[in-house]
């Protein structure tokens, strides 16, 4: 495991404004950020703040980040870019009043999946895409007691080529306010899981 120093990354489009303390990366995003293509709303947009490397095959990358979300489609994770209409984003998002992990994977129109995780609000959430083959592995997991929350998530598994020049990093976005502030603690890479189930 080696961790990506913040300063290593490239902004989609840049916050409103980035610190750093201690460790961590403090992002404010700009009120509207988003990333969607199309589906059932009938709008592009492609203003999320994303801070990306290059992803290899064979490898993963893992953002962790402090869960503190208010308004409507905050959200913070992973953001997986290979160009314009090729891309994944994957983590936490407060939708109708609670946090959902979920992901959305666009290949020329987005798609969305969301699942309610109570209990997570104020904690470190660890979000993790494994490059293996044709796919994209998403997993997720909580800072908590071990042995149940810390348990790694199945979020999603994505077709992916395995020759797509990929990059990858912590992203977030306000799609409905101004003030989010969300603390990323960590950005790492890892080889790329073993398997997709465990045991295998």
């Amino acid at each position: 495991m080696t961790d990506i120093p913040w300063s290593t990354g490239r902004w989609t489009h840049d916050p409103e404004s980035v610190d750093e303390a201690g460790d961590s990366l403090i992002v404010t995003a700009r009120e509207g950020s988003d990333a969607w293509r199309t589906t059932s709303y009938g709008f592009v947009h492609d203003t999320e703040h994303a801070l990306l490397a290059p992803l290899a095959p064979d490898s993963a990358v893992e953002v962790s980040f402090r869960l503190d979300f208010a308004a409507q489609f905050d959200q913070a994770g992973v953001f997986l870019r290979v160009d314009d209409e090729t891309w994944i984003k994957a983590g936490v998002e407060h939708s109708d009043g609670v946090d959902g992990l979920g992901a959305v994977v666009t290949r020329g129109v987005s798609d969305w999946s969301l699942a309610p995780v109570e209990g997570w609000s104020g904690r470190i959430v660890t979000v993790r895409a494994s490059r293996s083959g044709d796919a994209v592995t998403v997993r997720a997991r909580v800072e908590g007691t071990p042995g149940a929350d810390d348990d790694w998530r199945l979020v999603r598994v994505a077709p992916l080529a395995p020759d797509a020049e990929v990059a990858a990093g912590p992203f977030c976005c306000a799609p409905t306010r101004s003030g989010l502030r969300v603390e990323f603690t960590a950005w790492r890479v890892t080889p790329a899981d073993a398997s997709l189930h465990p045991g295998d």
